[in-house]
């Protein structure tokens, strides 16, 4: 059993800070199971662009609000606390924060902890 806190990540190299989100990686690759699980805060008034190629990610709100634009369709859906979503298709996607916004991410395959954005909005396989 693996029982830890986001208090226990905090400091580490499992705790990333970039201009637009942060996220500290409760659970990664490391731990040997089949997911990740991330506590993600997106920081007001910023925009993200994201393309998980090698991962699908589930991300549920549970603080703020914003939008997630899907980039081919053009579709727009409203986010709040309450609100999942799943990029089961490997969609290209904006995420806009309007407050700060605090998600819970899952990640499959597991991440490694360390991964940020490449230039193309991609995590690379850890």
């Amino acid at each position: 059993m693996i029982v830890r806190s986001v208090e226990d990540v905090k400091g580490t190299d499992h705790e990333v800070d970039t201009p637009t989100w942060s996220s500290r990686r409760i659970l990664t690759k490391q731990d040997g199971v089949s997911f990740s699980v991330h506590d993600t805060m997106i920081k007001a008034g910023t925009e993200s662009y994201f393309w998980y190629k090698f991962h699908v990610e589930a991300v549920y709100c549970i603080e703020g609000e914003g939008e997630v634009e899907e980039k081919d369709t053009g579709k727009v859906h409203s986010i709040k606390p309450g609100t999942l979503y799943c990029l089961n298709g490997h969609e290209k996607h904006y995420l806009r924060a309007f407050t700060d916004m605090r998600m819970i991410c899952v990640f499959d395959p597991p991440c490694s902890g360390k991964e940020v954005h490449d230039k193309d909005g991609i995590y690379q396989l850890g």
